[in-house]
């Protein structure tokens, strides 16, 4: 009894999400790359290399860069217009899925979170498969 327990929790350890640890150096440094490029090109109003750093599932909602471009344009002015950004952390979601966190300085002059989700192509490279963002909180006295 005591070996099937002990062979159970080692193969739910096996089931568990990779932890941030398992990113290597050179996905991290990948991570950063695409994201200040796309930010690069969101600064230059490059709506075909902002788009080339979007994962297929992103390109099946906005078919073309111009779609692209005008959803960001009004959604996502944080990212689209930062006065600064600065790399956090990468890691996983709770469902497994690859993130990386960017602290942003939007326009408006207010701090938000964002959170990239990253997809791994079948070629080996990563892509943005989304981007989630919040308002950072007041941490003032």
């Amino acid at each position: 009894m005591r070996l099937l327990l002990s062979v159970l929790a080692i193969l739910m350890t096996l089931a568990l999400p990779a932890r941030a640890e398992d990113l290597s150096a050179a996905d991290q440094e990948a991570f950063r790359s695409i994201i200040t490029g796309q930010i690069e090109a969101f600064r230059n109003e490059d709506g075909a290399r902002a788009y080339s750093y979007a994962a297929p599932m992103i390109r099946q909602v906005f078919p073309n860069p111009d779609m692209f471009m005008n959803m960001v344009r009004k959604g996502y002015q944080p990212v689209y217009r930062p006065k600064s950004f600065s790399f956090g952390t990468a890691g996983f979601s709770a469902s497994g899925r690859p993130i990386q966190k960017v602290t942003v300085v939007g326009p408006d002059g207010q701090t938000y979170e964002a959170i990239y989700t990253m997809e791994r192509q079948p070629d080996g490279t990563w892509q943005i498969n989304g981007c989630a963002i919040v308002r950072a909180p007041d941490i003032s006295a």
